[in-house]
């Protein structure tokens, strides 16, 4: 079922939200050609440097977790506004950190305001669409979110050219600015009144305890989680590994990882188009087994000493599986959470960023000149996320799949 949204045409709702759901590549990925020299000009080692991903994942896990049910208990429009004004913010403030141990704090807060644009969005396609057609859409908002980790490294390897990485955070504040304005003009309250919950963080907590009980949502959550934590794995190694071991430029890595984005954004495309025929399960399925194909190519090519012509294939497979993993993996978690769709989206969005925010700094922990502990985790992290699949992500005589999706793990 869909229902229309409220003052804004479907496909400049498509637009926005794909611009808020990508707070996250935008903060992750713009200044990643610039990783290796920040740490030279803050006088940090390689692992501090990554630690600056992880922050930021931290950031945006936790801020899904207030933001999601805020939003439920008083509607979307204001704490949408109030989080995309105080990224605009922290984004300045990053610019200007004197020592990396402030820019990890910066990045924090930067983190923790841009979840409420992932966070919102997602509730809000749910407000809006539920079933296929909820997949269908959380596809489209990744072809539009997806032009964020293609054109993010892009732009900010050209960037490079005629300013330092605390430019970079500059041009991050006035995409912060834009999207407040068009937040503020184009988008209208898609959660009714009666619709909206409170009961303050008793009431919070109780609906937390029954979706971490819920063994349906779990697997799907931990399934895309682990999944999405890989992806952050290559995004914090790859700078170091292709840069420091490989010998690309700044400029050619930006082109690397834009290729790697493209990928994702043609698999949630393929995702689109069969899972009206297929089903969320089978694709999620489909999609966590690829994940796994490519993580383990990438130890493959690592431990065998491979190269970039063994290496490359294998990033492209594993990262654009996320564009199956994701799309699906949401439908089907919140699709029995409608008046919870906010908290479910947080959750949701908390056991991604928190599982790449620990996944991520284990990328460096062998110095910026060995591959082998980025392509241990991104080979063991999908593995484990089909093991949720299987074991927890079960129907059961109370609890059937959608019509649309009963297909076993």
């Amino acid at each position: 079922m869909s229902r229309s949204p409220r003052l804004v045409s479907s496909g400049r709702l498509v637009v926005l939200l794909g611009a808020l759901s990508a707070f996250g590549p935008l903060s992750m990925d713009m200044y990643l050609p610039g990783l290796p020299s920040m740490a030279r000009d803050l006088s940090a080692p390689a692992w501090a440097a990554q630690l600056t991903i992880t922050t930021s994942m931290l950031g945006l896990a936790g801020g899904q977790l207030v933001a999601g049910p805020i939003s439920d208990a008083l509607g979307r429009r204001r704490p949408l506004l109030t989080g995309v004004a105080a990224y605009m913010a922290a984004s300045l403030l990053c610019a200007v950190a004197p020592t990396i141990w402030l820019l990890l704090i910066f990045r924090l807060v930067q983190g923790l305001a841009g979840a409420a644009g992932i966070v919102i969005a997602r509730a809000i396609v749910r407000d809006l669409h539920e079933g296929i057609e909820a997949a269908r859409f959380f596809a489209l908002l990744m072809l539009v979110g997806g032009l964020a980790p293609i054109l993010a490294p892009l732009v900010g390897g050209q960037l490079l050219h005629v300013t330092d990485w605390r430019g970079i955070f500059v041009v991050l504040a006035g995409i912060g600015a834009v999207l407040l304005i068009a937040t503020w003009v184009m988008l209208g309250e898609t959660l009714a009144h009666e619709n909206r919950h409170g009961g303050g963080l008793v009431s919070t907590l109780r609906v937390f305890r029954g979706l971490v009980r819920d063994g349906l949502f779990m697997g799907y959550t931990l399934s895309a989680g682990l999944t999405f934590a890989a992806m952050a794995t290559y995004i914090s190694g790859s700078p170091f590994v292709l840069q420091d071991i490989h010998g690309v430029s700044p400029q050619l890595f930006s082109v690397i990882f834009a290729s790697n984005a493209i990928g994702i954004m043609g698999a949630s495309q393929v995702s689109r188009a069969l899972v009206g025929r297929y089903g969320p399960r089978t694709l999620l399925i489909a999609g966590v087994r690829v994940a796994a194909a490519g993580g383990l190519g990438v130890l493959v090519s690592v431990v065998a000493d491979l190269g970039l012509a063994g290496l490359l294939p294998s990033l492209f497979v594993m990262v654009s599986s996320v564009g199956v993993v994701l799309p699906n993996s949401a439908a089907l978690a919140l699709a029995d959470h409608p008046r919870t769709a906010g908290s479910a989206s947080a959750l949701l969005g908390l056991t991604q960023f928190a599982t790449g925010a620990l996944a991520a700094p284990l990328a460096g922990v062998g110095g910026s000149h060995t591959a082998l502990p980025m392509a241990i985790v991104m080979a063991t992290l999908p593995v484990a996320g089909l093991a949720c699949l299987r074991f927890l992500a079960r129907p059961s005589a109370s609890r059937p799949l959608p019509l649309d999706a009963r297909e076993t793990a």
